[in-house]
């Protein structure tokens, strides 16, 4: 729950791309508009594509669960993704995110499915 909410905190703080790319596993996987984005280094090239300072995306996990062995977990929750125009007008998404996290060998939360 606190890497999930640092994650979140991150994104809104420094931005999504920094943000998804710190938390984000080496092998990473994320579907995105139907897509699959395989690997960090494939992330980190979608994600400067689609930079932009006028996005922000706020979620909070609504459940949070980890396997007894403590190496592997789920998070679900709701998000608000918002991207503000030219013109100052604001088009607002909302909807659902699952995320799987993957224990490090340094101990830390990396996700491996977003």
């Amino acid at each position: 729950m606190e890497t999930e909410k640092e994650f979140s905190a991150m994104a809104q703080k420094e931005g999504i791309p920094a943000a998804f790319i710190a938390y984000a596993a080496e092998d990473a996987v994320l579907m995105r508009n139907n897509s699959l984005i395989i690997g960090k280094e494939a992330l980190a090239e979608s994600l400067q594509e689609s930079s932009n300072e006028n996005v922000s995306l706020i979620w909070e996990p609504d459940f949070v669960d980890v396997a007894g062995s403590g190496d592997l977990g789920y998070t679900y929750g709701k998000f608000v993704y918002t991207l503000t125009d030219s013109l100052g007008n604001e088009n607002v998404a909302e909807g659902i995110f699952h995320t799987v996290w993957k224990r490090q060998a340094d101990g830390s939360w990396k996700f491996v499915w977003d």
